[in-house]
């Protein structure tokens, strides 16, 4: 396929093409209104195309590569994970006016008690140096009326396949804030009707944030676990711009002693 993007003939066509949209955009001031229409048209239906091929370009060519789950796991992990908000393009990459119970994919729902919602929710691309995550998520907060605001991730079945109360669960992420602010991570496993509950405040003071969850001092009934998802907290979260550079999970048996 390379070859032929690259061929004489379509080398040929492309510098063709160049030329007579050169020319039209020479002349365009001075065409009659109904010619014009009908040249934004044209030009309209080229950009949709040229918009969709660099889009797709940008997002492969640009490192981290798109799907990338590579990321520092701890020694002996036997699952590690990276939401796929944070590895792979959305179809819905943003939206304002964010309501409450807003799904982004299959794994992030946005849950808030706001009358009026001044929330918009982005997945941007990390292009950083430093970055793994090939995405990113943004939230931006104007006004806020509401008691709270979460960000919900639902982890896959495989988070809880093995799953003992001798585990140590890891989430790492890297957060960007524009003031400080609190957030907390709660962990959440659910053991047939029951539900045990382990809470984390966000160490906030460094780049790459780390908070872990011992298993250990909950009443897991490590027969019947079938599902775990964590929850990120955002305390006065009112005129804010917070970007999630990356969220990844592992969790590793802890050493015996």
């Amino acid at each position: 396929m390379a070859r032929g993007v690259n061929s004489i003939s379509n080398r040929i066509l492309h510098r063709r093409s160049v030329r007579r949209w050169e020319k039209l955009a020479a002349l365009a001031d001075g065409l009659d209104l109904a010619a014009l229409r009908l040249l934004r048209g044209r030009a309209r239906q080229l950009r949709q195309h040229l918009d969709k091929v660099l889009h797709v370009a940008e997002g492969r060519l640009t490192l981290p590569l798109i799907g990338s789950n590579a990321f520092q796991k701890p020694l002996y992990s036997d699952w590690a994970y990276r939401p796929e908000m944070w590895r792979g393009p959305m179809g819905t990459p943003g939206r304002a006016a964010v309501e409450t119970k807003s799904e982004f994919g299959e794994e992030v729902t946005v849950f808030h008690d706001c009358r009026i919602s001044e929330l918009t929710v982005r997945q941007v691309r990390n292009t950083r140096e430093s970055d793994l995550a090939p995405f990113g998520l943004r939230m931006d907060v104007f006004r806020f009326d509401g008691s709270f605001l979460s960000l919900v991730i639902e982890l896959p079945s495989s988070s809880v396949d093995g799953l003992k109360r001798k585990h140590l669960v890891r989430m790492t992420t890297v957060v960007e804030m524009e003031k400080p602010l609190e957030i907390f991570a709660r962990l959440n496993v659910q053991h047939g009707p029951n539900k045990e509950q382990i809470v984390r405040e966000l160490p906030l003071d460094q780049d790459e944030v780390v908070v872990e969850f011992d298993l250990a001092y909950t009443k897991m009934n490590e027969k019947r676990v079938d599902r775990m998802w964590v929850d990120l907290v955002f305390e006065n979260p009112e005129m804010s711009q917070v970007i999630l550079r990356d969220v990844n999970f592992s969790r590793r048996p802890r050493a015996e002693v």
